[in-house]
């Protein structure tokens, strides 16, 4: 990590307080090939649920503890996509699939890592993202999903005989039901388990009465993420700090 504390031209859209931001070093971009990605970021030991939603405002996501922001040279492509709840309208393949998974058993709680988990996190990792030494040991896996400086909640999806099919973390404001990540059992893939996943979310964001449910980052041209555009309709948070519906300038 680059311990200089610098401030970016971009993106326009600034911190909603002020944070001593740290830049990070460059990488390859997990989302579009030949590019290369630089952040900058924050560690956060605790944070209000009102504060990090107008950090998800102004372009910022979490993972683990860390809170950072894309400040790619010359890229735009990340963009904060999110559904108004009132007015999603599931497609006709996400009501299929919502049909399909009506035989298992969600439960909500507070986040902990189980064994369970994290056997299921590493089957997830090694089957669905080709990992194959399962990607993370039990300590990084608990620091990435488990420990968390905002108010967050955790979805686990069970077949009638009790099995875990799915794991879904969320962060919860009075504005917004985030999610943080969800990993699943790739054995089941004919479930459709990360749509029904996110399908259940948004209803739950509905059901709380919060008016957001947010998907995290949309990459045009990143074919992982245009499932996230499939649920409509939904809007993105421009280069200018401006939330738009997707596909209108």
């Amino acid at each position: 990590m680059d311990e200089r504390h610098e401030t970016c031209a971009y993106p326009g859209h600034v911190p909603p307080v002020s944070v001593p931001l740290t830049v990070l070093g460059d990488h390859a971009c997990s989302y579009l090939a030949g590019r290369v990605a630089t952040s900058r970021a924050f560690w956060a030991s605790g944070l209000s649920p009102e504060i990090y939603h107008q950090f998800m405002d102004a372009g910022f996501r979490r993972s683990g503890r860390l809170v950072y922001q894309p400040i790619c040279r010359g890229c735009r492509a990340c963009l904060q996509i999110r559904v108004p709840v009132d007015r999603f309208t599931p497609s006709k393949s996400q009501r299929r699939c919502w049909r399909r998974n009506q035989d298992l058993v969600v439960t909500a709680d507070d986040p902990k890592p189980t064994d369970e988990k994290f056997d299921l996190y590493r089957r997830y990792q090694i089957d669905w993202h080709e990992k194959a030494d399962g990607g993370e040991d039990r300590e990084s896996f608990e620091s990435f999903l488990y420990d968390s400086p905002v108010q967050s909640v955790e979805f686990c999806y069970r077949d009638v005989a009790g099995k875990l099919l799915a794991v879904g973390i969320c962060d919860v404001a009075p504005q917004s039901l985030s999610s943080v990540y969800f990993y699943h059992d790739p054995v089941e893939s004919r479930r459709g388990l990360g749509i029904f996943g996110a399908l259940y979310e948004i209803a739950k964001t509905g059901w709380l009465g919060i008016p957001h449910y947010y998907l995290g980052f949309w990459v045009a041209g990143c074919a992982a993420m245009e499932y996230k555009a499939g649920f409509e309709p939904n809007e993105i948070l421009s280069p200018e700090g401006q939330w738009r519906a997707r596909g209108l300038d």
